[in-house]
């Protein structure tokens, strides 16, 4: 919606306002105002589109996430370097399902911008695994599998990293 430092100025002129407006007495005003201001600032960390990307994909909807995600026009500009990670990141996940070598090249840049949750990065590592797999690159499958089961410290991914294993052994 807004570029990512408009977020900030616009926050920062709401919070120069409510300084005013508790210099005048109106505290009540003042209070609200503030409260607007922490809207803005959670937005600057958190892309509206992004968030409401994830509630697309949760319902697995691809679709909808990819309407979504293209709201986002300038990546570079409206989001800061985590949020271009998970940007990248469901894009990975949209591609996997159409085009392996795109969505290689989204998990890749998600991993280069980097992501927040440790679950994350073992699911798109994960998720390369699979594709370099798929493409018979067996010693990088192995190693990403390897950094995968190493950051899945809640075991949420053992039933699929095992699985992948038994068919790395086919190859």
């Amino acid at each position: 919606m807004f570029n990512k430092n408009i977020k900030l100025v616009i926050a920062g002129l709401i919070i120069a306002y409510a300084v005013y407006q508790f210099v005048e007495g109106n505290i009540g005003n003042g209070i609200a105002l503030i409260l607007l201001s922490l809207v803005f600032i959670f937005l600057y960390f958190r892309n509206e589109f992004i968030l409401l990307a994830f509630l697309r994909m949760r319902k697995q909807d691809l679709e909808g996430t990819q309407k979504w995600l293209d709201k986002i026009k300038n990546p570079g500009a409206a989001l800061i370097k985590k949020q271009q990670g998970y940007f990248n990141y469901l894009h990975g996940i949209i591609y996997s399902q159409k085009n392996l070598t795109q969505a290689e090249k989204y998990f890749k840049k998600a991993l280069q911008f980097g992501l927040t949750m440790d679950y994350d990065v073992a699911m798109a590592k994960l998720s390369l695994a699979g594709i370099a797999m798929q493409k018979r690159r067996k010693r990088e499958a192995t190693q990403l599998l390897q950094e995968a089961k190493k950051l899945d410290k809640n075991n949420m991914l053992t039933e699929q990293i095992k699985m992948m294993q038994q068919q790395m052994k086919k190859i």
